[in-house]
C-alpha cells in the first residue's frame, strides 16, 4: 500500500555505485478513492501486478545488497511503464478485461498523484547512487487470456538501443540451462519506458528482465531466483567494467 502518499518505496541500504533494482509493477494496491469497478480476485492476477516480483525484489535488497526502488500503486491505477501521453498509461482495458472506472478517468490527476512523484523519486535516487548497473525487474504471463500464443521463455531480457548489459546477461542465464528470450515476449524497442528514461538517456548500463510469473510465485522460488539473478547481475557488472 501507498506510505505516506507516496507511490513508491525503497528497499535496502542504497550506496555510492554497485548495482540497484526498479519494479514498476510490484503492488496491485488500489486506494479506496479510485473505484476500479475490477473484480476482486483479477485483482491478483497479471493484469493489476508483475506477479512475484515483489518478492523477488526485496529478498535482492535485504539478503544480496541490491537496494530497490518499488511502485506501491497497481498499474491498473497508473501505469508507471509507459510514456506520460501513452494511451494506457491509465488503461481502459486489459487482458480483454474492461477496467470501467478508468473510462473517462481524470488522466492529470492520475499522472500527477502517482506517475510524476514515481519518477521523480527514481530519477533523484539514481543521481545520488550513480549505479553501476540497474536492474528493471518484470514477471510476464505464461498465456495470455486474448490470444492464444505459448510463451515458452523462462526468462528475457529486453533492450532499446543500448544491448551491451542484455547480451552477457542472456549469455550468463543461456548457462543455467534456461530458455532466453531476446526482446520477448514483447520488444524493448516499443516497450522500455522507465529504462528508455532513467538509463538509455543518462548512459546507464541495465538490465529489463522478464520473469515467466509461473516460475517466481511461491517464496521458495522467488528465493532463488533473487539469489539467480544477483549472481547474474553482478557477474554482468563485472563484465561490463573488464570492457571499459
Amino acid at each position: 500500500m501507498i506510505l505516506d502518499e507516496k507511490p513508491y518505496r525503497h528497499v535496502g541500504t542504497s550506496k555510492h555505485g554497485g548495482i540497484v533494482c526498479v519494479a514498476d509493477h510490484a503492488s496491485n494496491f488500489v486506494p479506496a478513492d479510485i473505484p476500479l469497478g475490477v473484480a476482486a480476485n483479477l485483482m491478483n492476477e497479471h493484469i493489476a501486478l508483475d506477479i512475484g516480483v515483489e518478492g523477488v525484489a526485496e529478498r535482492m535488497a535485504r539478503r544480496y545488497g541490491i537496494p530497490a526502488h518499488l511502485a506501491c500503486v497497481s498499474r491498473l491505477v497508473c501505469d508507471l511503464h509507459r510514456e506520460e501521453d501513452h494511451p494506457a498509461v491509465v488503461p481502459t482495458t486489459s487482458d480483454g478485461h474492461l477496467i470501467p472506472g478508468n473510462i473517462g478517468a481524470d488522466v492529470e490527476a492520475r499522472l500527477k498523484r502517482f506517475y510524476r512523484p514515481y519518477h521523480e523519486a527514481l530519477e533523484k535516487w539514481l543521481e545520488a547512487i550513480e549505479p553501476d548497473l540497474i536492474v528493471s525487474l518484470h514477471s510476464f504471463t505464461p498465456e495470455l487470456a486474448s490470444s492464444d500464443e505459448h510463451r515458452p521463455w523462462e526468462v528475457a531480457l529486453l533492450y532499446n538501443e543500448d544491448d551491451r548489459a542484455a547480451r552477457h546477461a542472456i549469455r550468463l542465464f543461456g548457462e543455467q540451462g534456461l530458455m532466453v528470450g531476446e526482446n520477448e515476449p514483447y520488444s524493448g524497442k516499443e516497450l522500455n519506458a522507465t529504462m528508455n528514461r532513467h538509463a538509455e538517456a543518462h548512459g546507464r548500463f541495465y538490465l529489463a528482465l522478464e520473469i515467466r510469473q509461473d516460475l517466481i510465485a511461491t517464496r521458495a522460488d522467488q528465493s532463488r531466483w533473487a539469489s539467480m539473478v544477483a549472481d547474474v547481475a553482478g557477474r554482468v557488472d563485472l563484465a561490463l567494467k573488464n570492457e571499459t
